[in-house]
């Protein structure tokens, strides 16, 4: 199986399934000299671990990270990052009679069709539990970034459960009000109408879908390559990689089909410093696949999740029979509110090896003293203590 690798210069390369011993990465590319704690990677793998609320799957996963390579006294050393966590709440016996009988829309059939077998327990690689090696490894890109000459910072919040729509929101909303209530909304009023949405579908057996909005702030202009590798479409990749997500769009995404040439354009005026900067941002922060110094914005739509209780049917293809099935087990009744930090990590994992590329931040090292070898943060000879 291929497609398990994710960036160019900074490398996440996961593995692992749902239900398997264990889910890992191994982070290749990041720069020697950024200090690294196993509590700034596991801040973030908490924010998406399972039984936070009661509008999340109720699995007891803590979620816990081992850091076993690339860090030395606190800092990176420029080697690979391996990330372990290991998977204490597994329970494959609820998933044995859907071994030859695939649950509706999940992807039993098709890994089975593709490999001849699969890993069955929990939806086995398939799961979106895999996401907590992209957490893990977003929690790494954006230590570089928050400790580099760069001031970027990247928000994302629940903007839509089925009909209720939150209103626009200020950067300054994201960054105070995301993480007060369990949706994860940064409009409270919005955000309790949506929980009260949830915990109807909840009580129906059923489940319903929703978006995150994200935001770029600070990304520098020029970062992006044309066509195959502008930065639009590697964002795009890097969400659409999301387990369940249906549509990815920045700027005034589908809405531009609506507007004429002459009122999307953006004019051309100085800024404070003389430089030209585009009047507006309906085009999310990328022009011509590069980015124009703007914010980057835009909004990633999740299906609602397919293991629901209620009764649907299948065929099992071994024993010929038709069968009525009921997906028993633990499960999200909607994913948006535990996709906000899936998706913030995917943009820094994306935004720093932009920046790598474009030699913003210097692959090798972070204080880009070439040929330096006594730093602040190289290990002490013990005999000098």
């Amino acid at each position: 199986m291929n497609g398990n690798e994710f960036g160019r210069l900074f490398q996440m390369t996961t593995y692992g399934e749902s239900h398997g011993d264990a889910m890992g990465v191994t982070v290749s590319g990041c720069p020697a000299g950024v200090e690294l704690s196993v509590e700034d990677v596991q801040h973030e793998l908490d924010r998406r671990k399972p039984g936070q609320s009661m509008i999340t799957t109720s699995r007891g996963e803590p979620d816990a990270v081992v850091v076993n390579s690339g860090v030395q006294d606190g800092y990176t050393t420029g080697t690979p990052i391996g990330m372990v966590v290991q998977n204490k709440d597994a329970r494959s016996g609820k998933y044995e009679p859907y071994v030859t009988a695939p649950r509706p829309s999940h992807g039993d059939f098709t890994y089975s069709a593709k490999f001849g077998t699969r890993n069955w327990g929990g939806g086995g690689r398939s799961s979106a539990r895999e996401t907590v090696n992209w957490v893990a490894a977003g929690a790494v890109a954006k230590q570089v970034i928050e400790q580099s000459d760069y001031d970027i910072e990247i928000k994302a919040h629940v903007n839509q459960i089925g009909d209720v729509e939150a209103p626009e929101v200020s950067f300054d909303d994201l960054r105070e009000h995301t993480e007060e209530n369990d949706v994860r909304c940064a409009h409270p009023e919005t955000a309790a109408e949506m929980q009260e949405l949830i915990e109807e579908y909840q009580k129906e057996g059923d489940s319903i879908g929703g978006s995150i909005y994200f935001e770029a702030q600070g990304v520098p202009r020029g970062l992006g390559a044309p066509r195959f590798d502008s930065f639009s479409a590697r964002l795009g990749q890097a969400l659409m990689s999301v387990p369940a997500a249906t549509a990815f769009e920045f700027g005034l995404g589908r809405e531009a089909r609506e507007w004429t040439g002459h009122d999307r354009n953006e004019n051309w005026e100085f800024d404070e410093e003389g430089d030209p900067r585009p009047v507006g941002n309906k085009h999310g922060g990328i022009q011509g696949g590069i980015t124009t110094g703007e914010p980057v914005y835009g909004e990633l739509t999740l299906h609602a999740p397919t293991s629901i209780p209620k009764k649907q049917r299948t065929v099992d293809w071994e024993t010929g029979e038709e069968k009525e099935i009921q997906v028993v087990g633990r499960h999200d009744p909607v994913l948006p509110p535990r996709g906000v930090p899936v998706v913030e990590a995917m943009l820094y994992v994306t935004v720093l090896d932009f920046m790598l590329l474009g030699g913003r931040i210097n692959p090798d090292r972070l204080d880009g003293q070439a040929g330096e070898y006594d730093t602040p943060y190289h290990p002490s000879s013990p005999d000098n203590e």
